[in-house]
């Protein structure tokens, strides 16, 4: 018997988190022989789609088994215009079950889940499972990143929405050991929640043989293509700004270049490059010293690559213990070993345990040198590189560990296992 499952996502098609989070972990669900509907809300569809891409776009992604469909994103006047997507999508979904096949509403996050909440309400000859990937402690993020007052009337609907939500839903993903702790204590011995629910623990994962394909011959290559060959390269994938803590990770590249004087910098953001080269000029940090890069997905493993060291400095707070950057699973799997701080998730305990890099306790000089310091001890117990790999394997391998645990909670929902 053929199974269907209609995936909900609020963001666009070709957004990178969509590409590496969203459509390869379709492709595993799909493996098991599950149908997989997508429906997307695209930005900016004026200007980035005409009818002869969507048509492309559709017919690939049915060679791929996964049968797409869109709405237009709206953001002016932010409360209304999700409002009024959320309506729209409520709509759709609707529409899309009533044919009848759908099994599971795989919703991913707080707006999704609901849209796809109140249109199984809607129609209840058959009912789908909803399944509810949870990826953050949506009102709390706000809260802290000071957008919503703890309390106010947006963080109060918010909540009450999520409370429902955690009602309604017949099986959740978190993207953290610690979330589960906080939302569903009980399921860690079993799996299940007190409602008997299933609840799986799934962090952000990433295809592991785009990394491995990088061999040394093209590593050695980029190196002297970037004229690198004979510095230490710190590399920092993702955005500035906001949660992430760019002051404090110039001040780090300063420390690193103190610290190793052939110190190289490299920078691969998809926003605000130019903002990101003013800022390091303004602290000495030039052409000679560094290189800021605006590439697609795809191209990442290979730059990612050169680099010696990796970074990741975010802003630690309560939302934050539900987080699982895609940019450890990245730095990991290309064989980097990680700076990072405390509070976020669970990457301070698999970084520590692992022995894979180095936890700091605090933003200052100090402790940026005494973690470069440890970093080469690390270095000289072993192969660092390959611990690092093994570390995403274990951790992170799309496949033996997002898609198995995907596959299995399908499973589950579904009453198959």
């Amino acid at each position: 018997m053929t199974r269907y499952t209609l995936y909900l996502s609020y963001f666009s098609l070709h957004e990178p988190l969509v590409q590496t989070q969203v459509i390869p972990y379709l492709k595993e669900i799909a493996r098991d022989g599950v149908k997989v509907i997508l429906l997307t809300f695209e930005k900016d569809l004026r200007r980035r789609w005409t009818k002869e891409r969507i048509m492309k776009e559709a017919e690939r992604l049915s060679g791929e088994g996964i049968e797409w469909h869109w709405l237009r994103y709206h953001k002016r006047f932010a409360v209304l215009a999700t409002s009024y997507d959320i309506v729209k999508g409520t709509i759709l979904v609707r529409r899309l079950i009533s044919r009848g096949e759908v099994d599971i509403i795989h919703a991913r996050a707080h707006v999704p889940a609901l849209i796809g909440s109140i249109a199984r309400r809607l129609f209840v000859r058959k009912r789908p499972k909803l399944l509810f990937d949870i990826r953050g402690f949506f009102p709390e993020e706000y809260v802290d990143a000071g957008i919503w007052r703890e309390g106010g009337v947006t963080y109060r609907t918010a909540k009450f929405v999520e409370k429902w939500l955690l009602k309604e839903a017949d099986g959740f993903v978190v993207l953290t050991e610690k979330a589960r702790e906080i939302l569903f204590p009980e399921s860690k011995a079993t799996g299940f929640d007190r409602l008997g629910r299933p609840v799986q623990v799934i962090p952000c994962c990433v295809d592991l043989g785009r990394f491995a394909a990088v061999s040394e011959k093209v590593r050695e290559e980029m190196r002297k293509k970037l004229n690198v060959d004979d510095k230490k390269v710190i590399a920092y994938v993702g955005s500035f700004g906001g949660w992430y803590l760019t002051e404090q990770m110039i001040d780090f590249f300063s420390v690193a270049r103190e610290f190793y004087r052939n110190a190289f910098i490299l920078i691969l953001t998809q926003r605000d490059k130019e903002r990101v080269i003013e800022k390091l000029r303004n602290r000495g940090l030039d052409g000679r010293d560094c290189l800021v890069e605006s590439l697609p997905p795809q191209e990442i493993p290979t730059f990612l690559s050169i680099a010696d060291v990796a970074l990741s400095f975010i802003k630690p707070c309560y939302s934050k213990l539900s987080s699982s950057p895609t940019k450890i699973a990245e730095y990991l799997a290309s064989g980097v070993p990680v700076v990072t701080n405390s509070g976020i998730g669970d990457i301070a305990e698999l970084i520590t345990e692992d022995e894979v890099g180095v936890v700091i306790e605090s933003f200052d000089s100090s402790s940026y040198k005494k973690a470069l310091e440890r970093l080469e001890e690390l270095r000289k117990k072993g192969d660092l590189s390959a611990n690092c790999r093994k570390s995403a394997k274990l951790r992170f391998d799309l496949i033996n560990v997002g898609g198995e645990r995907y596959r299995a909670l399908y499973k589950r929902l579904l009453g198959e296992r």
